[in-house]
């Protein structure tokens, strides 16, 4: 009855259309041949049609109805040859200018949708749910006058239509679409931009860390990749009004990948963005993030406290939740129990209790919080601290024997102090509970395979100061090469700068001390900064001068 018959079965029994007693029974019931555990309890009786059909249309955002060919007018169906409406299981109900609307018996199918936009040239194609009966009637009773005339059409789409590759999953909207993700993901991209613009459907990929404009789709398919991709991620495609999330699951090459997406409506379209979050980042461990080996040997000792908040901070996209994921792959061990709370849950780790922040229900950073301690856990990670009482709550749980992990939005470490205390923490909290913070970048990486040494420029020197005396007089730098897409970077390797709290910044921190007094005090117990480190790591030719220079150009020397 539909495509996916597990799933309307669930939404059934949630609904309370159905027990589960009943479906359980028709699913050990003898089945016809064909006929699945959904076509036995229509069968028996136990629902209709009408109810699985108009709950499931209902769902996915559609209308169901009844159709009769003698409220069909016979130009409308003239739109649709007979041997396209045969394949996809539609026929044509409605139609103006701009848009055409067609019956199907399965709500799920949209896969017919996305091609018959295809075929009818990016046109818009809108869906009503109807009975298989009924739509199978008006197909064979309106088809038949015209079969003739269907003939002479079909050389139209004969490419489409005979082609082996332009079947099911592989029509060529859908292969647009998923060709338009596999790309990105070969290609080693953290984010996909599908951005409708005035006279162009643009696609970008973010590709260490910048924005990189690939090959425009044609205009007149904008909608149909659109609305494909809002398919794979779950979304209602019939809702165009406001932003939606979704997820979709994918496996390329044997990997298996998850995309987080989100649809904002623009003037021209609406605008989606996918993340693609590659499950292998999992297995980092701290030396593959770019650690140099004293900075690596005082965090590694950091993770292994018994007690207290460490924090890691740093811009949106500076990789964060990436270095909290490697933490906790390092320390989840089986006598230690792990519990996170996330919004979103980006990656599933095993071995750790993951809780998905849920606000429609009540169940936001501090709620969740507060019950997860009653679960005895002895490693807490929070996804943000974002508010006083998510805070506090952080706070207390280090005083009471817990280890604390969590991210916070600041400049450099120094200022999480300062960011605490101006949400509302109090000082003897702060210094009590927090052992470090942890401030990082991400800069791209020298490709190996076109590095390069050059002899920086005075102005360069100048603009580096007295960093520049530690220097080697020779620097690397990409030439570009196909490897990394002629950028000269390949990768992304983090620079940190370490903020550890001792008896001195305890009592600093108790007595309200602005940032600057709190980072001489840093400064004076070895702390780098983050551009020093970087530097470090320019002269190490691990990245260049002026991706240093870029993502710490406030960093004071």
């Amino acid at each position: 009855m539909t495509s996916n018959d597990e799933y309307v079965l669930q939404l059934l029994t949630e609904r309370g259309f159905l027990m589960q007693e009943q479906v359980d029974a028709a699913a050990q019931s003898e089945k016809a041949e064909n006929e699945t555990t959904l076509d036995v309890l229509v069968r028996q009786g136990a629902i209709s049609e009408d109810e699985v059909l108009g709950t499931v249309a209902d769902q996915f955002g559609l209308k169901y109805c009844h159709v009769n060919a003698d409220a069909i007018k016979p130009e409308i169906i003239e739109e649709i040859p007979a041997d396209i409406a045969r394949k996809y299981g539609v026929v044509p109900v409605v139609s103006d200018e701009d848009s055409i609307t067609v019956a199907l018996s399965d709500p799920m199918g949209y896969d017919a949708i996305d091609s018959l936009r295809y075929v009818l040239h990016g046109r818009d194609v809108e869906a009503v749910v109807s009975p298989r009966a009924e739509v199978k009637a008006v197909m064979t009773k309106l088809y038949a006058a015209t079969e003739e005339a269907d003939v002479q059409t079909r050389d139209e789409y004969a490419g489409l239509e005979d082609d082996p590759d332009a079947k099911g999953d592989d029509a060529p909207v859908i292969k647009l679409a998923t060709m338009i993700i596999t790309t990105a993901i070969k290609m080693k991209a953290s984010d996909i931009h599908l951005e409708p613009m005035e006279k162009e459907f643009r696609v970008r990929y973010r590709i260490d860390g910048a924005l990189r404009k690939m090959d425009s789709p044609p205009k007149r398919l904008q909608q149909a990749i659109l609305s494909r991709i809002k398919i794979m991620s779950k979304m209602k495609i019939s809702e165009k009004r406001i932003p939606q999330d979704g997820r979709i699951q994918i496996t390329v090459n044997g990997k298996d990948l998850d995309l987080r997406v989100s649809s904002v409506p623009t003037n021209h379209g609406e605008s989606i963005v996918m993340r693609i979050l590659d499950k292998t980042n999992l297995s980092l461990g701290l030396p593959q993030l770019g650690f140099l080996t004293d900075d690596q040997a005082t965090f590694e000792r950091l993770i292994k406290l018994p007690d207290g908040v460490v924090l890691v901070t740093g811009p949106t996209g500076s990789g964060k939740t990436t270095t909290l994921y490697a933490c906790l792959g390092q320390i989840n061990t089986p006598d230690k129990k792990l519990i996170t709370v996330e919004d979103p849950v980006e990656y599933q780790m095993s071995g750790i209790n993951q809780v998905q922040v849920n606000k429609d229900v009540g169940l936001d950073f501090s709620a969740a919080l507060r019950s997860i301690l009653r679960q005895a856990p002895n490693i807490v990670m929070i996804g943000e601290i974002r508010d006083a009482e998510t805070a506090d709550i952080a706070m207390e749980a280090a005083l009471t024997g817990h280890l604390v992990f969590s991210t916070l939005h600041t400049n450099d470490a120094p200022s999480a102090v300062t960011r605490l205390l101006d949400i509302g923490v109090k000082p003897f909290l702060v210094a009590s509970a927090l052992r470090a913070a942890m401030a990082q970048r991400l800069v791209r990486a020298i490709c190996e395979n076109c590095k390069e040494a050059y002899t920086p420029t005075e102005r360069e020197l100048k603009m580096l100061g007295a960093i520049s005396k530690t220097l080697p007089e020779q620097m690397y730098h990409g030439a570009g090469c196909d490897r990394c897409g002629r950028t000269g970077y390949k990768g992304r390797k983090g620079i940190f700068e370490i903020f550890k709290v001792d008896d001195t910044i305890q009592r600093l921190i108790f007595d309200h001390a602005p940032a600057t007094l709190l980072r001489q005090r840093a400064r004076e117990m070895g702390m780098r900064t983050l551009r020093e480190d970087g530097m470090l790591k320019v002269g190490s030719g691990m990245t260049s001068l002026q991706e240093v220079l870029r993502v710490t150009m406030g960093d004071a020397d």
